[in-house]
């Protein structure tokens, strides 16, 4: 198995910039591939952004020096035969809509070169819904890794029954080398260990609120309140991203249906997507 020295990232919202920011920071050259020039330019401040906070919350080496030695790094790209043409490994973090994953892998499938294995960070969505889009089902899998990867910093490796047991020990291998914890998981099953534990307690918070039992703050409170916890849901749904938040209910049953209508039109359709627009359930203040 080629050793993977090259990584792509596709996406550069929230998760996405960190994968590829922190895989930078790791010593990996990175191409990070997003469909703008407009989102390449916001990329960019967030790439910078996250420089920054290496710095601030003293993330082990990281100093001046080996931040900017990170970013040099980061090649931005809005082509995607250009962005994957010599890629060990594509990341892709697109939105989560099944319908443009499958698209975006099906474009993958021609132009990367036969060697590249791809990983999808999909939150919920399973591999084998992706695999036959690839093109090289064997060469692929799912990578997950939680918001704030240089803190939280756990990647969920999950393979499918087509997955080549090499491919899936080079990811694991690759995990560890970015200083993540690779946390292996036996079988397919959606939203990981990760989400399945978190999006049910999401979803929770999200029910209160559409049936009007609560406001967003208090219902924060009471959970850091009663269990000592650092954040409430909605302080986590703004860290997520309303967007993300928005994607994943509108899939759900008919309350997550209702609470996905309810963060569109009075949240996302206002500008107000969460910490990276400074602005979602909460108002934080500009970096």
């Amino acid at each position: 198995m080629t050793a993977i020295a090259n990584v792509t990232v596709l996406g550069t919202g929230v998760l996405g910039s960190q994968i590829a920011y922190q895989t930078a920071f790791s010593g990996f050259d990175v191409v990070a591939y997003d469909i703008s020039d407009d989102a390449l330019e916001a990329a960019k401040e967030r790439f910078a952004g996250l420089a920054r906070t290496y710095v601030a919350e003293r993330v082990a080496g990281a100093d001046d020096a080996s931040v900017d030695a990170a970013l040099a790094r980061i090649t931005l790209s809005a082509d995607l035969g250009e962005a994957v043409a010599n890629a060990d490994l594509v990341i892709e973090a697109v939105p989560e809509q099944l319908a443009l994953k499958q698209a975006t892998y099906e474009k993958l499938a021609a132009l990367a070169p036969e060697r590249t294995i791809f990983a999808t960070n999909s939150s919920t969505l399973l591999p084998s819904d992706l695999a036959p889009f690839t093109g090289r089902a064997d060469r692929f899998l799912a990578l997950h890794f939680a918001n704030r990867v240089w803190a939280h910093n756990t990647a969920e490796v999950m393979g499918t029954d087509a997955t080549d047991p090499a491919v899936y020990a080079t990811v694991v291998d690759f995990a560890g080398k970015i200083g993540m914890v690779p946390i292996e998981i036996k079988k397919e099953k959606a939203g990981y260990l990760l989400n399945s534990l978190l999006v049910p307690f999401l979803s929770a918070a999200g029910e209160l609120l559409v049936d009007g039992i609560a406001e967003p703050d208090a219902i924060d409170k009471t959970w850091r309140i009663g269990t000592g916890a650092p954040m409430g849901p909605f302080q986590i749904y703004d860290i997520v991203g309303l967007t993300t938040a928005y994607n994943i209910s509108k899939a759900g049953g008919p309350k997550q249906q209702a609470f996905a209508d309810l963060i569109k039109e009075h949240y996302i359709d206002q500008g107000k997507l969460g910490v990276a627009t400074g602005e979602g359930f909460y108002t934080y203040p500009k970096a």
